[in-house]
C-alpha cells in the first residue's frame, strides 16, 4: 500500500496508534499536530520550576500498548520504564476514614473487611467477580467491535449474558446490590466519571473498571508524557511524517469523499483518507469545514461529558499521609451530580481526586514542595457561559477545605498553583464546552451512542477519547486500532 497517503489530525493517543500502525503495513502516513509535541490530553504544567503532569496519569490495559509496540516490530519495555502499582488509591471521607484499595484482590478484601466488615469484604469479592464476567461479555463483543449495537452485542455474546449486564438499571441501583456501606457505593460509583458520567445516569457496565483496575495500574517513570513521545519517535522511524504546530483548517471533501486537508496557513495536503483525533464534536460545529460536518451527529449540550477544574500544584503539604493516588470524597454524592449535570454549576462541596506525583505506594514524604495534580469535576458550559473569577475562587475555597476537612494541607500561594478550567478546556478542545470525554454514558444507549470508525462521509474515519469504544489511554488507543483496520480494508479494495 506504499502508493497510499493518509493524513492523520491529530497526535493524540488514537492518532499516534493509527499512525504507527498504518506506517508498518506501508501505508504513507502524514501526522500533524497544531501544538509542539505530541499528547493531545496528556498535558504538562509548568508551576514554579516543576512540570506537573495535568491529564491522564496512569496506564491500564498494559497488552493493548504492547501488542501496539509488538505490532511496529519493537518492544514496549525497550522504550518505557513502566512500574505496577501496588496501591490502586487511598480513599478518604473524614480525618478519621481512610481506605486503601490494592492490585492484590485478597489485600483488598481485608482492609475492605476492617473498614466496614466481614459481609462487607464477602460481597467485595462478589462484585469483583461479576466485573470479571461483565469484562468477558464485553471485551470481544462491544471494546474490539468496530460499530457495536445492541443487537450485535445479543448475536455475538448471547442473551442471558447481554441480561445479566441489567442494561436497563444503573450504575448506582446496581451498586446497591454489593455495597450497603454508602461510603463504598459512593467509591465504586466514581467508576462513572472514568467516562465523564454520573453513576447516578450510566449503565452498571461501568463496573468492568474494577476488572481492568485489578489487571494491573502502572505508572510511567518520567511522567506519562513519555508514553505519546515514545510513540511519536518510534512512528518517525518507521516513515511516518510528524509536523508539530501544523494546524488543519478544513477536511477536502471531493466528488463527496475526503481528499485532503488545508492548513491554516493555506498549504494543501492530498490524500487517500483523512483520519481525525479531534474530538468529534468540532467536525460536527464545522471547524473543519462545512462538507465535514455531516461526518458525524451533533450531539446537543445536554449530552456532553463531564469537564473538570484543576489544580497542578508545586507546594508543600502537610497531615494527609498521601500516596500516589488519592480521593476525598464529598458528604454529598448525589447532590454532587445533580449540582453538574442539572444545575450546570460547580458542587457546593466536590470529591476531590490529588495525584501526588512524588509519592510512591509507601507514602514516602519527599520533603519540600511536592508535585500535585488536584481535579474536581465541573459542568462543561466554557463556550456557553464561562466561570467567572468568583466562581473559580469559590470552587478553589470549597476544594481545599475539603482536602482540609480530611487532614490535608497544602500552601496554596499563587506561584505554587495553575487552575485550569472548562473555559480553557474549550480552548484547548474546541466545540466540547470543555468536556473531556466526548459525549456521556447515560442510559442503556449511551454506550451505543459514539461514532465508529468509519465516518458518515467516506474516506473520513474517527479516533479518540470522544469515539468508540470511549475514553481513557487505552480506549483511545484501540479506538486508533479499529481506525487503522478501517482504512486498511477500504484501501484495499481500490
Amino acid at each position: 500500500m506504499a502508493e497510499h497517503h493518509v493524513v492523520i489530525i491529530g497526535a493524540g493517543m488514537g492518532g499516534l496508534a493509527a499512525a504507527l500502525r498504518l506506517a508498518t503495513r506501508g501505508v504513507r502516513v502524514t501526522l500533524l499536530e497544531r501544538a509542539s509535541k505530541p499528547g493531545g490530553k496528556m498535558r504538562e504544567v509548568a508551576v514554579d520550576g516543576a512540570l506537573v503532569d495535568s491529564g491522564p496519569t496512569v496506564v491500564t490495559m498494559r497488552e493493548v500498548f504492547e501488542d501496539l509496540f509488538d505490532a511496529a516490530g519493537a518492544s514496549l519495555g525497550d522504550h518505557l520504564d513502566l512500574r505496577q502499582a501496588d496501591v490502586l488509591a487511598r480513599h478518604a471521607w473524614s480525618a478519621d476514614e481512610r481506605l486503601d484499595l490494592y492490585a492484590d484482590i485478597e489485600r483488598s478484601v481485608e482492609a475492605i473487611g476492617d473498614f466496614a466488615g466481614s459481609r462487607q469484604a464477602r460481597l467485595f469479592r462478589d462484585f469483583c467477580a461479576r466485573a470479571d464476567d461483565m469484562f468477558r461479555t464485553l471485551e470481544r463483543a462491544f471494546i474490539n467491535e468496530a460499530a457495536p449495537t445492541p443487537l450485535s452485542l445479543v448475536l455475538d455474546s448471547g442473551l442471558i449474558p447481554v441480561a445479566r449486564l441489567k442494561p436497563y438499571s444503573t450504575l448506582w441501583q446496581d451498586l446497591g446490590r454489593f455495597f450497603p456501606d454508602e461510603r463504598l457505593r459512593q467509591l465504586f460509583g466514581r467508576y462513572a466519571t472514568y467516562v465523564g458520567s454520573s453513576p447516578f445516569r450510566a449503565p452498571p457496565t461501568l463496573g468492568i473498571v474494577a476488572h481492568v483496575e485489578l489487571g494491573g495500574v502502572w505508572l510511567v517513570e518520567g511522567g506519562i508524557h513519555r508514553l505519546p513521545a515514545a510513540l511519536a519517535a518510534l512512528a518517525a522511524e518507521r516513515g511516518v511524517s510528524l509536523r508539530f504546530g501544523s494546524a488543519v483548517s478544513e477536511v477536502l471533501v471531493q466528488h463527496g469523499r475526503a481528499a485532503g486537508v488545508r492548513l491554516a496557513n493555506g498549504e494543501e495536503l492530498a490524500a487517500d483518507a483523512v483520519l481525525c483525533n479531534a474530538d468529534s464534536a468540532a467536525l460536527a460545529a464545522g471547524l473543519f469545514g462545512r462538507k465535514p460536518k455531516r461526518a458525524v451527529r451533533r450531539h446537543g449540550v445536554k449530552a456532553r461529558s463531564l469537564s473538570a477544574v484543576t489544580f497542578s500544584i508545586n507546594a508543600p503539604t502537610s497531615g494527609f499521609p498521601l500516596v500516589r493516588h488519592n480521593v476525598f470524597f464529598s458528604r454529598d454524592y448525589a447532590g454532587e451530580f445533580s449540582a453538574i449535570f442539572e444545575q450546570g454549576r460547580i458542587p457546593d462541596e466536590p470529591t476531590v481526586y490529588v495525584c501526588a506525583q512524588d509519592r510512591n505506594d509507601a507514602g514516602t514524604d519527599p520533603g519540600g514542595p511536592e508535585r500535585l495534580f488536584c481535579l474536581v469535576n465541573a459542568p462543561p458550559r466554557g463556550d456557553i457561559q464561562p466561570f467567572d473569577a468568583g466562581e473559580i475562587e469559590q470552587c478553589e475555597e470549597h476544594t481545599f477545605n475539603l482536602l482540609a476537612r480530611c487532614g490535608l494541607q497544602v500552601d496554596l500561594a499563587p506561584e505554587r498553583r495553575v487552575i485550569t478550567t472548562p473555559t480553557e478546556f474549550e480552548h484547548l478542545f474546541p466545540a466540547t464546552g470543555g468536556a473531556l470525554y466526548g459525549r456521556t454514558s447515560h442510559g442503556w444507549q449511551g454506550p451505543f451512542s459514539r461514532s465508529g470508525a468509519r465516518s458518515k462521509v467516506p474516506r473520513l474515519y474517527l479516533a479518540g477519547g470522544s469515539v468508540h469504544p470511549g475514553p481513557g489511554v487505552p480506549m483511545a488507543a484501540i479506538s486508533g486500532r479499529l481506525a487503522a483496520e478501517a482504512v486498511l480494508e477500504d484501501l484495499s479494495s481500490t
